[in-house]
């Protein structure tokens, strides 16, 4: 079985519980969810350093715990969703390690554990489950608006928003987290990726000279939380396009130094997208909430 295969079990499975819960609008019920199973759901302020939440096993009973040290309720929803993830998805809690009855798990790291990685796909599934999605999407324009709607809608992270967007989205779109000169990761929209013999950025590839972005990054002090747009061409950030004209728009995401862009571009059409490339990207890594 595929890691690519299993993520997208994982995603349905975490979509097929909202939906199986009666959630018919956003946000989805995490606490009533859990309550049904009697796994308890609490705050706490003293986590270790790192640590996004944990689930506890005491004999067949479940508690989760989730660090308020972040404080962004899309980032510690995010967390919960996880763990849940750990306790619904099958084989998890046989095989994630506990330590004394925890198991932590640590967000802000590209993760390879493939338990983890699925955690994280559930957990995208469960708060933004497909149907409502798309059909949330209807109410905003294209690019970052959208994803700070929707982010607002389903109480996610803008970051977990924008990844879900460019999977869901009809438009040319890709989304790229950054820090400094540097990719952190990007994905793109299945119409970004119908253009033909795109170049994929990867993880550790340097923003491209020149883009908004990189500019933005080089100030990285002055703006924090601003945002910034401008239009440019795409073959800037992916070569092997043709001349296409593209709004980037940028945000910073807070103290940690990570900025997010999001590029629209207003027409879609190419060759069809390249299948086998992105799953060997989907192999080699995935962003950790």
């Amino acid at each position: 079985m595929s890691r690519g295969f299993r993520l997208d079990e994982a995603k349905r499975q975490g979509e097929k519980l909202a939906v199986d819960e009666g959630n018919t609008s956003f946000p989805v019920d995490l606490f009533a969810i859990a309550s049904k199973r009697e796994i308890t759901i609490e705050a706490i302020k003293d986590a270790a350093p790192g640590v996004s939440a944990m689930l506890l096993r005491v004999g067949d009973t479940y508690g989760i715990f989730y660090s308020t040290a972040i404080p962004s309720r899309g980032f510690q929803r995010f967390s919960i969703a996880h763990e849940l993830g750990h306790y619904f998805l099958e084989g998890h809690v046989d095989q994630i390690p506990f330590d004394g009855g925890i198991h932590a798990s640590r967000a802000g790291t590209f993760c390879r554990d493939v338990f983890e990685q699925e955690a994280d796909s559930f957990a995208s599934g469960l708060l933004m489950p497909s149907r409502l999605f798309k059909r949330a999407l209807n109410g905003f324009e294209d690019g970052l608006a959208a994803v700070k709607g929707l982010a607002g809608l389903c109480q996610t992270s803008l970051t977990a928003t924008a990844i879900r967007y460019a999977e869901l989205t009809e438009a040319a779109s890709a989304v790229i987290v950054s820090t400094g000169k540097t990719v952190d990761f990007a994905c793109m929209s299945p119409a970004m990726k119908s253009f033909a013999k795109l170049t994929w950025l990867r993880p550790g590839d340097l923003l491209p000279k020149g883009t908004l972005t990189a500019n933005f990054n080089a100030q990285r002090d002055q703006f924090d939380e601003a945002e910034r747009n401008d239009e440019t061409e795409l073959r800037l950030w992916l070569d092997g396009t043709r001349s296409r004209d593209v709004l980037e728009e940028v945000i910073g995401l807070g103290r940690y130094g990570k900025t997010l862009t999001v590029l629209t571009c207003p027409d879609a059409g190419g060759d069809g997208e390249d299948e086998e490339e992105e799953d060997s990207l989907r192999e080699s890594w995935t962003p950790h909430f």
